[in-house]
């Protein structure tokens, strides 16, 4: 698996014209909807759940994508392909390298319903029983390292996928809000884009779009 993922990287490095976009996002907001929610599910049963910031991020990705649609997007040699359904791929770090399972229809689903469904993916990539269709295809990519301590990275893109987020760990810091200091939890994102498919511009939209989304995510209840 390694030296596959190792020639597709390095493809991917060699082939695709990236540019990137970075932003900060205050997630005080969207930590204290997770704990809400988090606090209303049942202890056990199937109606039971646990929500992840990647869970709620998986959701604002989707989200995003519906809002500014060209970016839900491929490349390839004899046209531009601009999805109309919006799979997520989720990278998940393996002993021998990493996976990506889709969340299908991700701006479709509820979060309770995303947070199972990647608990499941997670476990079965790393017990290496993914069936083919659950990590092949996929319209956009998301990698967080934040869990990690990371505060900021760049991802390489999947192709022929035309953009991948790359997300922080979500950490307190010096604001200014009307005029005065402030204490915020701060998370970095860092969107990698096919300039073959978007143009900066393009890629700026998406991530002020999905910016409003996580420090307003009561939308995502919607």
């Amino acid at each position: 698996m390694r030296k596959v993922i190792a020639r597709r990287l390095l493809e991917s490095h060699q082939q695709v014209p990236n540019f990137f976009v970075t932003m900060d996002l205050e997630i005080d907001a969207l930590l204290k909807l997770r704990a809400d929610l988090n606090a209303r599910s049942p202890k056990d049963g199937p109606g039971a759940y646990k929500l992840s910031v990647n869970d709620l991020v998986i959701k604002a990705v989707a989200a995003a994508l519906k809002r500014v649609p060209k970016m839900n997007a491929s490349y390839t040699e004899d046209a531009t392909i601009v999805y109309d359904e919006v799979d997520i791929s989720v990278a998940v770090s393996m002993p021998d390298g990493l996976i990506t399972p889709i969340v299908r229809r991700a701006d479709q689903k509820g979060l309770a319903a995303i947070s199972n469904e990647m608990k499941d993916l997670g476990a079965r990539a790393k017990a290496g029983k993914l069936k083919p269709e659950e990590f092949q295809g996929g319209s956009f990519s998301i990698s967080n390292l934040g869990m990690f301590g990371v505060k900021q990275f760049t991802a390489i893109i999947n192709p022929p996928q035309a953009g991948i987020l790359a997300v922080g760990a979500g950490e307190k810091r010096p604001v200014v809000k009307d005029g005065a200091l402030a204490i915020a939890t701060v998370m970095t994102c860092t969107l990698s884009v096919d300039h073959r498919v978007a143009d900066g511009a393009l890629g700026a939209e998406w991530m002020a779009v999905f910016k409003g989304i996580v420090e307003d995510p009561l939308s995502l209840l919607l």
